[in-house]
């Protein structure tokens, strides 16, 4: 459980209308539907595994077709996010959860509360945060219905919002590709495609036109998109030409799963380095991306500056921006490991990422085993039975 340095939440009563429904997806430790009538809550969490810790993910809300594709994505993104601590060394698991609605037409605070409520039922087996559609204020009214919340602002004594420090790794992460591929790490001159102009692709977008960098962006919401180009300098491109535009970087920042059969063909690019999660459509993609001799800067290692500053809060005494900092800075090396790895190899970088993770995982799951099978234990009942 986090931190509450910012004081115990007033819990309040909230709908008695959710009804939770367990559903069966193999290879995840829990996966649940929580509905609510009263509020209009429909969302889905899913644990995918808490061998290294509690799962902590963020809370999408996003105007899905269906709920198979709901249950598609937050599969996707709580596998990712199980990668993802375990890469970054947090000391947490993975899990996400997804809110099917459209933002502009179903937020409210009695929704929230109710997600609130749907989040304690898991008793801390998961723990939610910031992402798409979800901001800290959303965060505030959930922490009234359950204290399994991080990223709260800090005057709460939370991390705030993740989103800068997800662009500041994935910052770091883009120039370590530009130094892989052109033997120099600087943006100056280098043209940037950013599809996605949210919290973490304005951000990177500013970082990159500061540091010299061409940066063209696009974006589903045309107003906003125009405004930040003003504000911060780059060139507005259109949504459809963003991916096949010739540049040095492609930046996926909105959702994942554009990198398939079709997209990457399509590609005039040296480097994909994003912050969207999974990518790829499926994991035989980082091959087609490799084959093309395009660097890939596997997702879940680029972009978890923002995992690794919610993670902070777990530390002993609380939350510390300048440990936070110090482990996003490592980012870079982590990603010109895993690049070494793949050419030694001879796999995608994709593959090279997703085996150590699995192995950090596996070796957490034994070390846990053998404690459980130690001394005492063995041959008694419930203990672990490896005698």
């Amino acid at each position: 459980m986090p931190p509450n340095s910012g004081g115990q939440p007033s819990f309040v009563t909230v709908s008695q209308t959710l009804q939770i429904t367990d559903l069966s997806v193999p290879g995840y430790e829990r996966v649940v539907r929580g509905k609510d009538p009263q509020s209009g809550l429909h969302a889905i969490i899913a644990v995918h595994d808490t061998t290294l810790g509690p799962a902590l993910g963020g809370l999408r809300m996003w105007p899905y077709a269906s709920e198979d594709e709901a249950l598609f994505d937050v599969k996707r993104l709580s596998r990712g996010m199980t990668f993802k601590s375990a890469v970054a060394q947090t000391g947490l698991g993975g899990g996400k959860a997804v809110i099917l609605g459209d933002p502009k037409k179903i937020k409210s605070e009695a929704l929230y509360l109710a997600m609130g409520r749907l989040v304690d039922a898991l008793g801390g087996k998961y723990i939610t945060a910031e992402d798409v559609n979800t901001s800290v204020q959303d965060l505030e009214v959930i922490r009234r219905a359950t204290r399994y919340v991080t990223g709260l602002e800090r005057k709460d004594g939370g991390s705030g919002n993740p989103s800068p420090y997800t662009a500041y790794g994935v910052f770091l992460g883009l120039k370590a590709a530009l130094g892989q591929v052109f033997g120099n790490d600087s943006p100056k001159g280098r043209t940037v495609n950013i599809q996605g102009i949210g919290a973490v692709g304005s951000a990177l977008a500013r970082r990159l036109v500061e540091a010299g960098a061409v940066v063209r962006a696009a974006d589903k919401n045309q107003e906003r998109l125009q405004q930040l180009a003003k504000e911060i300098g780059f060139q507005p491109i259109d949504e459809a030409a963003v991916l096949s535009a010739p540049c040095d970087v492609f930046a996926p920042c909105a959702l994942g799963a554009v990198l398939h059969d079709q997209s990457i063909p399509a590609l005039q690019c040296k480097i994909v380095a994003g912050a969207a999660n999974n990518l790829l459509l499926e994991p035989r993609h980082g091959k087609v991306l490799a084959d093309r001799g395009i660097l890939y800067a596997p997702d879940y290692v680029i972009n978890a500056g923002g995992i690794i500053n919610v993670s902070v809060e777990f530390h002993p005494g609380g939350y510390d921006e300048k440990v936070s900092l110090a482990k996003i800075e490592r980012i870079p090396q982590a990603l010109v490991e895993l690049w070494t790895i793949a050419k030694q190899e001879r796999i995608p970088p994709s593959d090279a990422a997703d085996r150590l993770a699995e192995r950090i995982v596996a070796d957490a799951r034994g070390k846990k085993k053998a404690a459980s099978c130690g001394p005492g234990n063995q041959g008694k009942p419930g203990g672990c039975g490896c005698g």
